[in-house]
């Protein structure tokens, strides 16, 4: 099966299959790269499926949503930047072919190389956006059990929606993760994230109708299906507007926060790259120079020879 044919929507599908006559013939690319260029445009159309977007009603925030969500699924950077490439030759075809009068594209930044980390979560912060839950709503006790646990555990969202039950070792208070390329990890769950959890699968989860092949999953949807990526970052969007937080955040702030609380408060590098899943050292080692600042930043604030004149 090709990419074009893996998309199910009609909508999508029709728009890459016109997609790689435009590179055929108009561009003239060799068969490897319209494929590749097929497999970029892809991510967009499983990204709009989950939003119910068809390419038409595509703009600008949807594909920077897109970006950020690559950027917090830690793709490398050369392969972020290539997906914006062909999501603006993919609109500069939709343009050509009259089937949009505006290019969403045109506006989108190319990622950057970056040594600093996005905004991070304080604990006041974190316990305010929980505080925003209405916990007798069972979808909002859920999301409530989501941010304990990538706060508690700093998991990659796309760890944790796709969590087992099976992966909960309760006597061990440790969960067993999986990982990019399907690595499996051991890490930790404090005393009350784990509680959160268990009292979740026992007193919402267990009253769900599920739907076959989805029984493993821990966090399940109102439709009986584990939840999207997607999904987790639009209820923590909301969250935290509502908590008043004016900050860019994403459940990928909830993972830096906790390396950022491990790091600057002398947790063993070493450790911290274990918990977190990282391959290199030097990916974790952004935590120290995160670490440098605090600890410059705060000397600045509270040493008056320090202070500014």
């Amino acid at each position: 099966m090709n990419i074009v044919q893996s998309i199910t929507n009609p909508d999508w599908r029709r728009a890459l299959h016109s997609f790689r006559t435009y590179l055929k013939l108009e561009k003239r690319l060799s068969d490897n790269s319209v494929e590749a260029y097929l497999r970029d445009v892809s991510h967009l159309a499983q990204y709009a499926i989950e939003q119910g977007k068809s390419p038409e009603q595509i703009e600008l925030d949807d594909l920077r949503g897109l970006v950020g969500e690559l950027h917090d699924m830690e793709v490398a950077l050369a392969t972020q930047c290539r997906i914006v490439s062909g999501l603006r030759t993919f609109y500069k075809m939709l343009v050509v072919e009259d089937v949009v009068k505006d290019n969403p594209a045109t506006l989108l930044e190319m990622p950057r190389s970056s040594r600093h980390l996005p905004d991070v979560l304080t604990n006041d912060e974190v316990d305010a956006i929980i505080a925003t839950f209405d916990l007798s709503l069972p979808d909002q006790a859920r999301n409530r059990v989501i941010v304990e646990v990538l706060y508690g555990c700093g998991l990659r969202v796309s760890e944790l929606v796709n969590l087992h039950l099976s992966n909960i070792y309760e006597k061990e208070e440790f969960l067993l993760v999986t990982g990019k390329g399907d690595k499996q990890r051991w890490v930790p769950i404090n005393h009350t994230a784990l509680h959160l959890m268990l009292q979740y699968v026992a007193t919402i989860r267990s009253h769900q109708r599920i739907r076959p092949g989805e029984e493993k999953y821990v966090f399940i949807n109102r439709l009986g299906t584990h939840l999207s990526r997607n999904y987790v970052f639009m209820f923590l969007k909301e969250a935290v507007a509502k908590a008043g937080i004016e900050k860019t955040i994403s459940p990928h702030s909830l993972r830096h926060s906790f390396a950022t609380e491990l790091v600057t408060n002398g947790a063993d590098l070493r450790a911290v790259q274990e918990m977190l899943g990282h391959e290199k050292i030097t990916t974790t080692e952004i935590y120290t120079h995160l670490s440098h600042q605090y600890l410059r930043d705060t000397i600045t604030n509270f040493h008056p020879h320090y202070r500014a004149l």
